[in-house]
């Protein structure tokens, strides 16, 4: 196993951590169902910190390399890709509502507590989310980050564990990920501007400013969904449509024969 320095950048360790269990899964020295070591001693044993260890194995997991199963630890996944498990199976609607309501009143809380270290930090973070050197893989971890300090700035540990966990349902639910990501491309309001009005709210330490701009950019993608939704099912109406008018003009050819 290879150890990284802990003085490398934050925001691409976790690059080279992935890398390494990547290549440990592809070469056989982690075998599909194997669970992994400890989130504490893989930390031990790359010289990183516990969440740089937690952001690459949310990365494997993107890829559908490693399965995070609740109360049990990490797991490499059969023949890369398996189904979620049915209760899992989480709808895109649910997970963004829940987000809403815990991530609102946790920013409310964070802007009575971040402090400016934080607050520069997540510039850093909505500045990598919207990098053009970044990849997909890196925006959406940079965006679940942002998302992570607040709950951190509340000097909540259970706040911090709901917030991390309902992110992450996504990961474990293919219906869940394969709505969001359709709802990417609907978005009217680029991203960085409604990060950054969170800041904002923030550096204010105005409590009801915090909670309004959370909930506004969780309402968005709220929105952004049902949009989604509903282009969907105007997409499948067509379909029928065309199907149907297909089928009635084979009948009236075959009539005229």
């Amino acid at each position: 196993m290879t150890t990284t320095t802990a003085a490398a950048n934050p925001l691409r360790l976790y690059q080279r951590v992935a890398a390494d269990i990547g290549q440990a899964i592809a070469d056989g020295r982690h075998q599909p169902g194997q669970r992994l070591a400890s989130e504490r001693d893989l930390a031990e044993a790359f010289g990183v910190s516990r969440p740089t260890i937690r952001r690459a194995v949310i990365a494997l997991e993107m890829r559908g390399l490693l399965e995070a199963r609740q109360g049990s630890g990490v797991y490499v996944r059969a023949g890369g890709q398996s189904p979620p498990p049915r209760d899992l199976d989480i709808g895109a609607f649910d997970q963004a509502e829940a987000r809403r309501l815990f991530e609102g009143e946790a920013a409310a809380l964070a802007a009575t507590l971040i402090t400016d270290e934080e607050l520069a930090y997540l510039e850093t973070l909505v500045a990598e989310m919207n990098s053009e050197k970044s990849t997909k893989e890196q925006s959406e971890l940079a965006d679940r980050q942002f998302h992570i300090t607040i709950a951190q700035a509340t000097r909540n540990s259970a706040i911090v564990r709901v917030v991390e966990n309902t992110w992450d349902l996504r990961y474990k639910s293919r219906l869940c990920m394969q709505m969001l990501e359709k709802a990417r491309h609907v978005r009217k309001r680029p991203l960085n501007d409604e990060h950054q009005d969170i800041i904002e709210s923030l550096r204010t330490r105005d409590p009801k400013a915090a909670r309004a701009a959370m909930q506004i950019h969780l309402g968005g993608l709220i929105e952004n969904l049902l949009l989604t939704a509903e282009l969907e099912a105007m997409e499948q109406t067509r379909e029928r449509l065309a199907s149907k008018r297909e089928e009635i003009a084979l009948r009236a050819a075959s009539a005229a024969k």
